[in-house]
């Protein structure tokens, strides 16, 4: 592009910006509100992540320009500056420059063709977990489908795990840090640095849980038990590159990236799942038939469950878990035709690009039907949950086996519902998109019948 093509207008500014806080007021106090008027001010808009300038990129072709073009809109930024403290430097967070070798070594481990005994796995874990619920009791569900998501990903990657008390531990030290980043994420750096009560509590839970996975790491390798994921990682040599394999800094990292990202998403994804299916009963009755043609026959896999696939799809249209990111501009480049300099700020939101309705027809409504026929052309980069190009999440088909594995599992063994009147309502969106105090009653599939209570209009009003 020359320079006669770049347009004279500047990118516009979304209002409401504070000195020195930014956008962080409308963030904080209503994100996803303040997200979804983002495209009425154009398709690049300037904010400040408190007081971090930035551009979010609000359409979905331009996105997709971004995730492609990695080398140039490399991870960055003030959400994995924040994510990378506890984290640090793995497949997810790596900058350019190192990724490819990271993502050789861990590839084997999630190639299509560990999926089928991946998921005869998760079946064993998922049954487990469900067989500890009862007739009339009021489960959490955000708990209970953490339980399956940490237990199937040690016994498929991992073989075997912490003792309970160590993994309880490091669960909710991870549920600490989720609370904790995206708040710190738009606080300036002198506040994130004070001793406050709240710093305190995520600086402990962060070295806690690096502790807890470094022991996990030096046992399993004095034992030989490192399970496949484990022992690609300790084993691995890049065979592309310079021979070597990862160093034991290295392989806590990675398995920090893990259970992090491989039991928090998929949880919350899986927990937005059951809550949606509880507020359409007659769609409950229909992926209950549907699991009880599939899964006695053995099957496991998606396409197998396609109506439960249509639904972890549009939960995942509705609630990513992921919904806010960042990248960090390492060049001079151009986008939509403005010029973006060298250490730009990029945010875009899956959320976002999920919620336009020029782009998804009546998007506050669930409606799992949208995945049950051809994608329409207009929307075809306009489903990112596990963002895109070669950055796009290692594991999203082994979370997707699982989750869909889950809810046809779940929904033909206990029927799920509201334990009173009252509405839950959809929580603000923390690092993860998470319903945070739901609760369900669990009872038989056969305590309630198909139409006994109408479906909900929309995802939002019942959500």
């Amino acid at each position: 592009m020359t320079a006669t093509d770049t347009p004279t207008t500047p990118i516009p500014r979304a209002s409401g910006a504070l000195p020195l806080l930014g956008h962080a007021v409308p963030l904080l106090r209503d994100p996803l509100r303040f997200l979804r008027s983002l495209p009425q001010v154009g398709d690049l808009v300037a904010v400040r992540l408190g007081s971090h300038p930035a551009i979010v990129v609000c359409d979905p072709e331009l996105l997709h320009q971004v995730l492609v073009n990695d080398r140039v809109f490399d991870k960055g930024g003030p959400i994995y500056d924040r994510v990378s403290d506890f984290l640090g430097n793995n497949v997810s967070s790596c900058p350019h420059a190192e990724h490819r070798r990271q993502r050789r070594l861990l590839q084997p481990a999630f190639h299509p063709d560990l999926l089928a005994d991946y998921a005869r796995t998760m079946a064993v874990q998922i049954d487990e977990v469900i067989g500890t619920w009862h007739q009339g009791q009021v489960i959490d569900v955000l708990h209970e489908t953490t339980r399956i998501a940490s237990r199937a990903l040690i016994a498929t990657l991992f073989g075997s795990g912490p003792d309970p008390t160590t993994m309880d531990q490091a669960t909710a030290d991870i549920a600490t840090l989720v609370a904790s980043t995206y708040r710190r994420t738009l606080q300036p750096d002198w506040l994130n640095a004070l001793p406050t009560p709240a710093n305190s509590r995520h600086r402990r839970a962060s070295r806690r849980l690096h502790a807890t996975i470094a022991a996990y790491v030096a046992e399993q390798r004095t034992r030989g038990d490192t399970g496949r994921m484990l022992s690609m990682l300790l084993e691995a040599r890049d065979s592309e590159g310079d021979g070597q394999g990862m160093s034991d800094a290295q392989c806590i990292d990675q398995v920090m990236t893990f259970f992090f990202a491989g039991t928090e998403t998929t949880a919350v994804t899986l927990a937005w799942a059951l809550h949606l299916i509880a507020t359409h009963p007659a769609l409950a009755h229909e992926v209950r038939d549907e699991a009880s043609r599939v899964l006695p026959a053995g099957g496991t896999a998606p396409d197998q469950l396609p109506l439960a696939r249509a639904v972890v799809t549009e939960v995942l249209r509705l609630y990513p878990p992921i919904w806010l990111s960042t990248r960090l501009t390492t060049a001079d480049t151009t986008l939509a035709g403005h010029r973006i300099p060298a250490g730009t700020t990029i945010v875009f939101s899956p959320y976002l690009i999920h919620h336009r309705p020029d782009l998804h027809p009546d998007p506050e409504r669930f409606d799992p039907g949208r995945w049950t026929g051809p994608a329409q052309p207009a929307a075809r980069h306009a489903f990112v949950p596990f963002g895109g190009g070669a950055r796009k999440c290692i594991g999203d088909q082994f979370a997707l086996t699982e989750a869909v594995l889950a809810l046809a599992t779940i929904v033909e063994r206990r029927h799920l519902e509201h334990p009173g009147a009252a509405v839950f309502r959809i929580p603000k969106p923390r690092t993860t998109f998470q319903p945070t105090g739901l609760r369900l009653r669990v009872t038989s599939p056969q305590a309630r019948r198909p139409g006994s209570s109408g479906q909900a209009p929309s995802a939002h009003q019942q959500g």
